[in-house]
This record gives C-alpha cells, sequence and structure tokens, in this order.
C-alpha cells in the first residue's frame, strides 16, 4: 500500500473514504463516477479562474450593460429636470407679462387719452347709460343750436 492510513480509517490525499473499499463492483462503480464528476467540476473550476481573457471580456460586457442602464437614467432625469425648467421659466413669463400689462394700464389711465378709453371701457359695461348720456347730450347740441339760430348768428 503506497497511501499513508489514518487513525480513523481513512487514507491520506483521497476524498475520506473509509479503507475496506467498496461492497461490491456496483458500489465501486457508483464512487468511481462520483469521484468522475467532483474531479470534473472542480478542472472547469480551475478553468474558469485560469480563463483570465473570458473573464474580463464577461466584466467588460457587465460594466458596459451598467453603463448604458445609468446612461438611460441620467438621460431621464436630464429630460426630467429640463422640463421643471421650461415650465418654471413660463410661469416666469407669464407673470412677467400680467405685471407689465398691469403697468401699462396704471400708466394709460393716467393720461387723458387713457381716461377717455377708461370711459369708454366702462361704458361698454353699461350701454343703457352710454345711451343715456349720449340722448342727453344730443338733447344739449339740438337746445344750443336752436338759441344759436333765434338769435341769428346763422
Amino acid at each position: 500500500m503506497t497511501e499513508a492510513t489514518s487513525r480513523d480509517g481513512s487514507r491520506s490525499g483521497s476524498t475520506a473514504q473509509p479503507v475496506g473499499g467498496a461492497k461490491g463492483p456496483d458500489e465501486l462503480r457508483r464512487q468511481i463516477e462520483e469521484t468522475r464528476g467532483q474531479l470534473g467540476d472542480t478542472v472547469e473550476e480551475l478553468a474558469g479562474k485560469a480563463d483570465v481573457k473570458g473573464r474580463a471580456k464577461a466584466r467588460a460586457a457587465d460594466l458596459k450593460d451598467k453603463a448604458g442602464a445609468m446612461s438611460v437614467q441620467l438621460r431621464s432625469s436630464a429630460a426630467h429636470a429640463g422640463h421643471a425648467v421650461q415650465d418654471k421659466a413660463g410661469r416666469a413669463g407669464h407673470t412677467a407679462q400680467d405685471k407689465a400689462g398691469r403697468a401699462r394700464d396704471a400708466a394709460e389711465r393716467h393720461t387723458p387719452s387713457g381716461r377717455a378709453r377708461g370711459a369708454v371701457r366702462a361704458g361698454l359695461g353699461h350701454p343703457r347709460a352710454v345711451l343715456a348720456a349720449g340722448a342727453a347730450a344730443g338733447v344739449v347740441v339740438a337746445a344750443s343750436l336752436v338759441r344759436h339760430r333765434r338769435h341769428g348768428h346763422c
């Protein structure tokens, strides 16, 4: 025997099988197949660790996928931020237009033509009052013309 046997009956350098071996040819075949499977797994694992180029390619592909996903996420965030800025700018523009319009209206109200426009706008809101004022003005003008003719000015 070339292998040393320990106190518990197992052989050193093996998978700790008890001395005495298999209890028949079928058991021996099963143990051989099991050992071959374990050896194949071990060789495959070692080959994977030794394949530096393959592992580097797999890592690069993984990093590329992560970078692509991050790029999509960043584009989405940038688009969202852009829309938010556009909304705020639009609201600020509308606010500025409203304030400018109010300032222009206030300035126009303090000029003679602005006061006349204000009176016309007010009149458009109350057409009956405008008709009554127009009729009264017409009566005053007619009375003035009649008086003017009676005194022989024409």
